[in-house]
Parts: C-alpha cells; structure tokens; sequence
C-alpha cells in the first residue's frame, strides 16, 4: 500500500511539474499568471481525489495509474492513446505560446469561468470513479467486472469521457488562450474512436452490456448522441 501510495504522489507531482515546465518555457516567462492558477486547481484538485482513492478504492487507483500508449494491450489503443498525448502537450505548448506572442485576447472573466469548468470536470470524474471501481485508464475487462448503471451510467453510457471532455475543452480557457482550443479540439475525433472501440469490446466480452446499451441509448450527451 505505501508503495502504490508513493507512485500515486509522485505521479501526481510529476505530472504538474511537467506541465508547468512545458507551460512557462512555452510562455518564456514565469508571470502566466492563469497557469499559476490552472495548476494550483489541477494539482489541489487531483490530490483531493488521490487521497479520496487511496482511502476507499486503492485497486481504482492502481488501474487508473496504468495509462498513456505503452499500457496499452491493442494496437488501435495505442495509436489513439499516442495522438491523444500528442494532442494534449500541443495544447499546453500552443496555450504558453499565446502566452508570450498575444495571439488570442481572453478577458480574466472567461479565464475564471473555464477555471470552474476545470473543477466542474474533475468532480464529475471523481463521481465516475464513486460509481464505478472499474475504471481503468486502459481498454480492456478487469477480473469479476460487472456492468455499471447506476449514478452517471443512468444517463450515459461514458460519463468517463464525457466528463472529461468537459475537462479538456475548458483548459484553453483556463489557460487565457482561444488558439488552444484548435489541438484540443483535434483530439476529440480519437476519443470518440477509444469510446467506440470500448463499446465494441465491452458489447463482446462483459455479459449485459448489450441490454444496457438498450436501456442507456445515449453515449455522451443525453437526447443527443
């Protein structure tokens, strides 16, 4: 336990350093100043949900520890995973660069509301992980894994994802930058391929998820897709 509580607290604290080194020498500067805040709400954010883990559902935190291409078992996986990660650091490097060259004019109020929606999309994935110990950061069928319909999974069958692209979309804004937007943006067609991919692997493999799909027609937006 001490040693996956360790990884997880590393992790985290690499993970924000890393993008505070892309951030600010993107930006040429340490005064980005709505990157010093995005980072606080994603660091303080992310540790509250790491210690909320670590407490009652150690085994969700190991799986969702296991991510990125190379954790990956299928091919399709991990070139989705690879632009994916591609697209996020370009996100970050294109944020600082408008940082620096004032491509994009963001007033400080749309700044705090992507801020809210960063917070908004954590929570709504930190609800996902209450629900659902099944939460890997990988595709694949956990051992004794059963299928999940209650909370968020009573609207729509990936709350996961959609929660996240809550999260993603609102990081742009977060960090002061409208051209930011255009990665980001370019990431969501491979996270609609993971989810149909998922879909397909979970309809073959996990029994009830066929009746569920029935039962929760919407995968992302309910009355929408």
């Amino acid at each position: 336990m001490k040693s996956l509580n360790t990884r997880a607290w590393l992790g985290l604290t690499l993970l924000s350093i890393v993008m505070g080194v892309v951030l600010f020498v993107s930006a040429g500067t340490v005064g980005y100043w709505q990157a010093w805040a995005y980072l606080a709400i994603f660091t303080g954010v992310s540790a509250a949900t790491t210690l909320y883990l670590m407490k009652r559902d150690p085994a969700l935190l190991e799986r969702r520890m296991r991510a990125g291409p190379t954790a990956e078992t299928r091919p399709a996986q991990k070139i989705i995973m690879l632009f994916t990660s591609l697209g996020f650091i370009g996100m970050l490097v294109v944020a600082g660069l408008d940082s620096r060259f004032g491509w994009s004019s963001v007033a400080p109020a749309v700044v705090v509301a992507g801020d809210v929606l960063v917070v908004l999309g954590c929570g709504l994935i930190a609800l996902v992980y209450r629900e659902n110990t099944f939460t890997a950061a990988t595709v694949q069928i956990a051992r004794n894994q059963t299928v999940i319909s209650t909370g968020p999974y009573a609207l729509v069958r990936h709350p996961m994802y959609a929660s996240a692209t809550v999260y993603l979309l609102a990081m742009p804004l977060a960090l002061g930058s409208y051209w930011a937007l255009v990665p980001m943006a370019l990431t969501i067609p491979f996270l609609i391929w993971r989810l149909l991919d998922e879909e397909r692997l979970l309809a073959r493999e996990l029994p009830g998820y066929t009746d569920y799909q029935h039962r929760v027609p919407y995968r992302l937006v309910p009355f929408v897709w």
